[in-house]
């Protein structure tokens, strides 16, 4: 895939979060963000333990969450859903996501383990 780790393309800088899940018992936001960046996203820090990670198709915080939990929340391309699905099972990870249309509906939801 050319130019996955580059910014996010134009048409989805615009647009409000659309995608928001949890990543179950990963307890460090820091690891997930090395993971994806293992995969060829780009990372970098967004607080004093959260992370944003994206592509050119994807965007996201990864943040911690009472202690044992990273919330994931951000912005993709919709038809990229199942990708980002994707490598978050080959990040390893057991998580709920959920993705939205632009009036705040449930348009899909997919989940692993947990």
């Amino acid at each position: 895939m050319p130019d996955e780790s580059g910014g996010l393309a134009p048409e989805w800088t615009d647009i409000s979060n659309n995608v928001c899940g949890i990543l179950h018992g990963h307890r460090d936001a820091a690891l997930m963000a090395e993971r994806f960046e293992r995969l060829g996203w780009r990372s970098r820090s967004s607080s004093w333990h959260g992370y944003q990670v994206g592509t050119t198709w994807c965007e996201v915080e990864l943040e911690l969450v009472d202690g044992q939990d990273v919330l994931l929340n951000g912005v993709v391309d919709p038809s990229r859903f199942d990708d980002l699905a994707a490598q978050l099972t080959r990040c390893g990870a057991t998580y709920t996501l959920e993705l939205f249309d632009e009036n705040d509906n449930l348009l899909r939801e997919t989940r692993r383990g947990g």
